[in-house]
């Protein structure tokens, strides 16, 4: 429903630390109509170029935090994302990205709130890989963005 939404399109940009290029940002919205407990949030499947950057490089930032990694956000039992808030997805790779339209293929990750599943205790222990189609709850399709990074 909120697929085509996840990515602000102008967000795209590298990540600078004392003058050096060591990755890459996008500002992300949760695809979830009511928000979600951060501690659910289980990563992203992100794809870019052809080349697949796992949920080990990545890290998040919301709610006026510094960026953490997803086994941080696993703590968060009472941080909420709230579902107009956009949060910042920041990605591990040297270099970054060059300038120009990279084809990113996308799809969150963020274990059910509701209910009771077979899964939910095995996911608790050993979440499922984003982008296998287990635990992607509203994001339930991989999405293809073509965006410009101008920087």
């Amino acid at each position: 429903m909120f697929d085509n939404f996840l990515i602000r399109k102008d967000s795209l940009k590298n990540v600078v630390e004392d003058g050096k290029v060591v990755g890459f940002k996008l500002g992300v919205r949760i695809a979830d109509y009511r928000g979600q407990i951060l501690s659910l949030h289980n990563g992203y499947y992100i794809k870019v170029d052809g080349v697949v950057y796992p949920r080990e490089v990545q890290k998040f930032e919301i709610n006026g935090k510094p960026p953490r990694t997803f086994e941080e956000l696993k703590t968060c039992y009472y941080e909420h994302w709230n579902y107009d808030d956009e949060g910042t997805l920041y990605v591990e790779k040297e270099g970054g990205l060059e300038p120009g339209v990279h084809i990113i293929e996308f799809q969150q990750s963020i274990l059910n709130a509701y209910g009771y599943r077979p899964t939910d205790e095995e996911w608790v222990k050993n979440p499922p890989v984003p982008g296998s189609g287990a635990g992607a709850g509203k994001t339930s399709n991989i999405v293809t963005y073509e965006i410009e990074l101008t920087e």
